[in-house]
């Protein structure tokens, strides 16, 4: 009977994760609660002296290692897999959290901003899961499965008001992408699920929060945006027992807004 009590539903000690754009927002979320219930985790992102010092402070709550690199280019992200080989054999929990926006007026829309955020939103994803793949194989079963969990966002399910075009797009792509490597992966013993947030506190939205704060929550049903105990909820649950028979969905985290 102890097999289903809550602490072994949920339990995640002792596992190994990897999150990019760790060092903030979203990403420094699910971070901290992964370093906070006991898992080993590593975490990413571009700028090297901010991903240290996030590192260390998350280090007087558990584990956490630094591995600073910026996955836009096949380069960046070999840094970040072989810093990883270099120091574990086997990976339980990738999170694929680092992403870019672009906002520009339809008709001035640059080429250059679309390009980097299909290419670090959707493409490095699928480059690093499957760079990644031989660590996420090994020790993983049906029954026991390695988690990647793909960020998203709600703006790739509803239509947004602003002008990102390639931001909602690109998250469209990252919901597919997420089905189409569960399938492929499940027989590895690997679950892939996505999180679509809706409005969380973040670099990527401060200037909405800064001017549109109370707009975003009057249409929400829940009348708030997500706090870190929302984002840390969903991320444990889906790295824990709890959802090991879990794979190929896309769960708004938005207090019913893009149902609203």
């Amino acid at each position: 009977m102890s097999t289903y009590s809550i602490q072994n539903l949920f339990s995640i000690k002792g596992k190994t994760a990897l999150v990019t754009g760790g060092s903030r927002g979203i990403g420094l979320m699910i971070a901290q609660a992964y370093v906070e219930n006991g898992v080993k985790v590593y975490i990413s992102s571009r700028k090297a002296e901010v991903c240290d010092a996030v590192a260390a402070e998350l280090s007087k709550l558990g584990e956490c290692i630094s591995i600073p690199a910026d996955l836009s280019s096949a380069e960046g992200r070999a840094v970040l897999v072989n810093g990883i080989k270099e120091k574990e054999e086997s990976l339980d929990i990738l999170v694929n959290n680092a992403g870019a926006a672009w906002a520009a007026p339809f008709g001035k829309f640059p080429e250059s901003g679309y390009d980097k955020t299909m290419d670090i939103n959707v493409k490095a994803i699928f480059m690093l899961t499957q760079e990644l793949l031989p660590l996420l194989e090994k020790g993983a079963s049906t029954t026991n499965p390695a988690r990647i969990i793909n960020i998203g966002s709600i703006d790739g399910i509803r239509v947004p008001e602003l002008d990102n075009f390639s931001y909602g797009p690109s998250k469209a792509a990252v919901h597919h992408l997420t089905k189409v490597l569960a399938v492929r992966l499940g027989r590895k013993g690997i679950t892939v699920n996505a999180i679509a947030p809706g409005p969380f506190e973040s670099k990527m939205t401060e200037y909405v929060m800064e001017h549109f704060k109370k707009e975003v929550e009057a249409g929400c049903p829940m009348g708030r945006i997500g706090n870190p105990q929302d984002m840390a909820g969903m991320a444990v649950y889906l790295a824990s027992p709890a959802a090991s028979y879990v794979t190929g969905t896309v769960i708004p985290l938005d207090g019913g807004i893009c149902i609203a």
